[in-house]
């Protein structure tokens, strides 16, 4: 089912707010249960009730593990890059309950691995009571009170360049098998044509499992999920009045995907349904004991980093920030992430060994969707930077649709870029897609007399932008840059090839239906 077109919530409380208000709802002794102080040492934190004394407050930490696991299997696999993704590899997964001596045995060759890496245990405690109201799910009478997830993570650091590891996984009664061996590869060091996937808004189900086939099938280097992942709180999110919540739905979408996560490293975003209220650090608390992604903006920065895989820069941004569309967490950065992302695009653009910046996130720049719209906080604060350090691709997803742009500068569309034409985005703009077809719901345009127009079904017209003001205000303008449009499931894909003999670097951008089927293609040349 499509989701209704969202307005923005004005007068909202922060998530913060939320949280300092638990602080003073509970005793210390409620809020930091035991182990709590390890978690604080590394920075996960504890968790965050509501606003509601029918709320209590879970704790994300890392604790010891305690329990025997002969018949605990893992599962979830999943892989991160780190900043240098020629040398630095993250494996995380998970186990049904807390186990001892969880490990990592790693090698350059199946069933020859090294000693056992001990793996870090980040326990995530949610309270079902702020469940029940959903009936998401079915609760058994024999669960208790709550559920604890047990996600386990090691960072290998000092990997060989250009190279395929075979690890397994496991813990104290547990070994693998030959059929559960995971694999990855380092990155080179030496420029040489690669590819990326990217969707957001992916969801569980058979429509999910699709677009992960897909992925399969192209095997590329990493893939960028660019926010809203399981929908395991389901809706605006940040609002846990009526945010409706399921913890374990992320056990669900980490067993889907473990088909491609266990092999291809998946670089993550955050989109407005992972503001978990009930969790702290602005309620990211729950995906920060799920994921470990380079996080180097800045000390306690969640999703917020860059990192650079050969000729490309890559920084992931949190659009929860600028939102004012899902505003629970706006300006929770106070200024940080704008600073950083000014000095990171400055950065990049500095290095004559990077050719191409893309930008992921999950809020649009500009997307003629009636459902979420454009964001006028990117408007207005990203996309001059953009414009300044000429960032060759912005990819978002919020709006369950494939969109591309033409090439923009200063708000406008530089030039009519059809299906398969070339663009300088050193002279003509950056190039917005929005690419919301992973899985979940499909959405609608703000101009309903406006269809679609793709590959082989090309309905050029004047479409219509929908942003959500400052002060809560609805525009609707309309606008000539939305160049191809497809209601649909997909991914985009993005083969970059280097420069060689004289010829320039490009990047092929591709947008492909969930059967592999060409929505839109178009090449990015600098020169």
């Amino acid at each position: 089912m499509s989701e209704p077109p969202r307005r923005r919530s004005q007068n909202g409380p922060r998530l913060q707010e939320l949280y300092e208000d638990a602080k003073r709802r509970y005793s210390r002794r409620s809020l930091f249960r035991v182990g709590a102080g390890a978690a604080l040492a590394t920075g996960l934190g504890t968790g965050t009730a509501a606003a509601s004394s029918s709320f209590q407050v879970p704790t994300v930490l890392l604790d010891e593990s305690v329990t025997d696991g002969g018949a605990l299997r893992p599962f979830g696999r999943h892989l991160a890059f780190g900043a240098d993704p020629a040398r630095q590899v993250v494996v995380s997964w998970q186990v049904p309950a807390n186990v001892k001596a969880p490990y990592l045995r790693v090698g350059t060759k199946p069933g020859e691995y090294g000693e056992a890496i001990k793996a870090e245990t980040r326990a995530l405690t949610s309270d079902l009571a702020w469940q029940e109201k959903g009936a998401l799910f079915t609760i058994s009478p024999h669960l208790g009170k709550a559920v604890t997830q047990y996600y386990l993570h090691v960072r290998l650091d000092d990997l060989v360049p250009n190279t395929t590891y075979y690890y397994v996984v496991g813990h104290q009664g547990f070994e693998a098998t030959s059929g559960e061996v995971g694999s990855f590869s380092t990155a080179p060091t030496t420029n040489t044509a690669f590819s990326f996937t990217a969707f957001g808004d992916q969801g569980v189900g058979y429509n999910a499992l699709a677009t992960n086939s897909l992925i399969a099938d192209l095997g590329p280097q990493f893939h960028l999920a660019m926010g809203d992942m399981s929908y395991a709180n389901d809706g605006e999110g940040g609002r846990p009045a009526t945010d409706v919540y399921d913890a374990r739905k992320w056990d669900s979408f980490f067993a889907q995907n473990e088909l491609v996560a266990a092999g291809i490293p998946w670089m993550v975003s955050l989109g407005n349904h992972e503001m978990e209220s009930w969790y702290d650090n602005h309620g990211y608390g729950g995906m920060r004991a799920r994921f470990t992604m380079p996080d180097n903006a800045w000390d306690g920065s969640t999703c917020i980093y860059s990192w650079r895989y050969l000729n490309v820069g890559l920084i992931s941004l949190d659009g929860n920030d600028i939102c004012y569309n899902s505003d629970a967490n706006l300006d929770y950065t106070e200024g940080k992430q704008q600073a950083w992302l000014k000095a990171q695009l400055e950065k990049f653009r500095g290095d004559e060994t990077i050719d191409f910046i893309v930008v992921y996130c999950h809020q649009c720049t500009y997307s003629t969707s009636g459902n979420n719209g454009s964001e006028i906080g990117a408007q207005k604060r990203w996309a001059p930077l953009f414009d300044q350090y000429q960032v060759d691709l912005v990819l978002n997803g919020h709006n369950h649709v494939y969109e591309r742009t033409d090439p923009i500068k200063a708000g406008k569309g530089t030039k009519k870029a059809d299906i398969k034409s070339v663009v300088n985005p050193v002279k003509e703009g950056t190039t917005y897609i929005t690419a919301g077809g992973g899985g979940e719901s499909i959405n609608s345009w703000a101009d309903s007399k406006v269809g679609d127009s793709y590959y082989g079904n090309v309905k050029d017209a004047t479409a219509t932008m929908r942003v959500d003001q400052e002060n809560g205000d609805e525009l609707m303008v309309k606008v000539t840059w939305s160049r191809v449009r497809y209601r649909g499931y997909g991914l985009v894909v993005v083969d970059v090839t280097p420069r060689t003999n004289g010829a320039p670097a490009q990047m092929k951008v591709r947008a492909l239906t969930e059967t592999g089927a060409l929505v839109d293609e178009l090449t990015l040349r600098r020169s």
